[in-house]
This record gives structure tokens, sequence and C-alpha cells, in this order.
């Protein structure tokens, strides 16, 4: 290879590597932007090259009572082919990585509120609400063995594929929504599937 054929080769490979830094640092900075209090159809994420909709893939609108929380689940497999950058699998375990839940908004008036997580990921999630206690902060449950945190004060989940309520998680490409009331206070919204909330899928909701 001659001297400038190896110039080239280098500045492709920087120029490759700029793109997907920039595309990251985008998706984890809040790519995600907000939405109206109620909205009937989903923002349309498009995040790692994955297309989500109001109630999962298909498209379709979808009227949700309340005031709806958009919340996308993303995981570094979506960018590189189903295999995380800096983790990996253990059995169905996850054993380290980045992954994220990212909402459209923090706050939301007290009342009747939707949350509806649209899985633009790899594999497998989920969206379950828990109510923080004073001076608890997100991110900071304890984690078992089996990799879950305790959630036995959970108020509801999200965790069926194009569908309300619980199942047994939220395909990649569909959606999943909760509804509850919810009174003024923190909550956590997390995905509890094993090694998950380590990972980092977890975010505040306060509501007013």
């Amino acid at each position: 290879m001659t001297r400038r054929a190896r110039g080239w080769t280098i500045v492709s490979l920087v120029a490759a590597v700029a793109v997907l830094v920039a595309s990251v640092a985008w998706a984890v900075g809040g790519g995600v932007s907000g939405g109206p209090a109620n909205a009937q159809v989903g923002p349309g994420w498009m995040l790692f090259g994955r297309s989500g909709s109001a109630a999962g893939g298909s498209g379709g609108a979808q009227t949700l009572p309340g005031a709806v929380v958009d919340v996308a689940a993303l995981d570094m497999g979506a960018m590189m082919g189903g295999r995380g950058m800096m983790g990996g699998w253990s059995g169905s375990t996850w054993t380290g990585g980045d992954m994220f839940l990212r909402s459209d908004r923090t706050a939301v008036p007290a009342g009747t509120v939707t949350l509806r997580v649209t899985n633009d990921g790899s594999v497998d999630h989920e969206l379950v609400v828990l109510p923080l206690t004073d001076g608890q902060r997100i991110g900071q449950r304890a984690v078992r063995a089996d990799g879950q945190v305790d959630e036995s004060t959970s108020l509801g989940e999200a965790s069926a594929s194009d569908a309300e309520g619980e199942g047994e998680g939220v395909a990649p490409g569909a959606a999943g929504w909760v509804t509850l009331d919810l009174a003024p206070g923190r909550y956590e919204l997390v995905c509890n599937i094993a090694g998950h909330y380590a990972a980092g899928m977890y975010t505040l909701l306060v509501v007013t």
C-alpha cells in the first residue's frame, strides 16, 4: 500500500469513528425531543436506526388516556448488530454495557398518567413504575443476585408487546403501555429485566 493510500485509509477510519461517537452522544444527550401533554400519536423515535410508533412498530394511532409520557428503551446492541459495545450476555442475563431509558418529559400533573415505552433496542425491555422515598435517588436501588431490584412497591408495569399492562417483555420494535392514577411525588421508571437496571435503565418522573 502506498503512503497516499495509507493516508486515505486512516482518514476514512477516523471519520467513521467520529460518526459513531456523534450518534451515541446524540442519543445519550437527549436526542429524543419533547411532545404534547396528551399525545394521540407516538413521537416516531428514530434512534439507532429503528422507528417506533404510537402503539408499537405498526405505525397505527392509539389514543391513550391522561397525560402521556413516552419512554424510549435503548441498548447498544441496536447499533452493533445485537451485541453490546462494552457488554454481553451470560445465559439470559445482561452482564455489562450501556442501556438507557429516555422519556420525553420529566414532570406531569397528578391524576391519570399513561406511560408508554417503545423498544428501540435489540432485546426485550419493560417499564416498571416504582415510587421514590424522601431522599432516595434514581439508580441507587440494591441489585439482587438475580440481577433484578425489588419491585414489591410497583404501581404497575408495561411489559407486553403492543398491548397494555403486564406481559413477557416488550419486543424490539414494539411498544407497551400502562395507565395509572399517580399522586404527587417522585417516581423511578425502571426496566427490571435481569441486569438491565444495573446497566443504566432507569429515569425520573416527577408528579406535581
